[in-house]
């Protein structure tokens, strides 16, 4: 039987507890693995970017710059306001709180340039990758990419992150986005998939 996905009471719990529980901001790992996220990402600019899992927003700060437009989620309402906070003067980047899949934002077919789901994937059920994946591919523009950051280190969660990976890919590959490249380190990878791969 599937595990199911953590809700928002988990989240929230953690974040009320630590305002930074996983030590984005101060971090020397995080800032390595923020810099190669960057790096593949691209320069852009993107006229639309979704970022599915923000937490506290210091790579949607990092990133707001090479985007005209970025919507940032959370599933914690705790974190979400210290993104807010962080990026106050990012006049171009707008928060959501909700639970993803099933809170998936309303936004037009092949609308997003960019979608970027860091650190996020192995919290949800197999069936919610897939339905993630779904709604990813109904929102990503033709020529749009998908970027993945996942932990592959030891995990209490309801997927590692390779499982999370693996299965999010292969949805998508089912429908036609191919990958564009993959990179292993000690403890995590990144994977960027799009329907045409282009280098900037």
């Amino acid at each position: 039987m599937s595990k199911q996905s953590w809700d928002r009471h988990v989240f929230e719990k953690l974040y009320r507890e630590d305002a930074d529980p996983w030590k984005f901001e101060t971090s020397p790992y995080e800032r390595e693995k923020y810099a190669l996220t960057l790096e593949c990402i691209g320069v852009g600019p993107f006229q639309t970017a979704l970022e599915l899992g923000c937490s506290i927003g210091v790579l949607t700060e990092c990133l707001a710059s090479r985007c005209h437009t970025l919507l940032a989620v959370d599933i914690a309402e705790t974190a979400l306001k210290r993104a807010e906070k962080r990026c106050g003067s990012c006049n171009n980047v707008s928060f959501l709180n909700a639970q993803l899949p099933q809170e998936f934002p309303v936004l037009p077919q092949g609308s997003q340039n960019l979608i970027l789901i860091s650190e996020m994937l192995y919290f949800l059920s197999r069936p919610d990758i897939v339905h993630l994946a779904h709604e990813c591919l109904f929102v990503l523009q033709p020529k749009g990419r998908i970027v993945l950051v996942n932990w592959t280190g030891e995990t209490d969660t309801p997927c590692t992150g390779d499982e999370a990976a693996e299965l999010f890919m292969a949805t998508c590959r089912d429908h036609g986005l191919v990958l564009c490249s993959t990179q292993r380190f000690p403890t995590y990878r990144i994977d960027c998939l799009s329907r045409e791969c282009v280098t900037d």
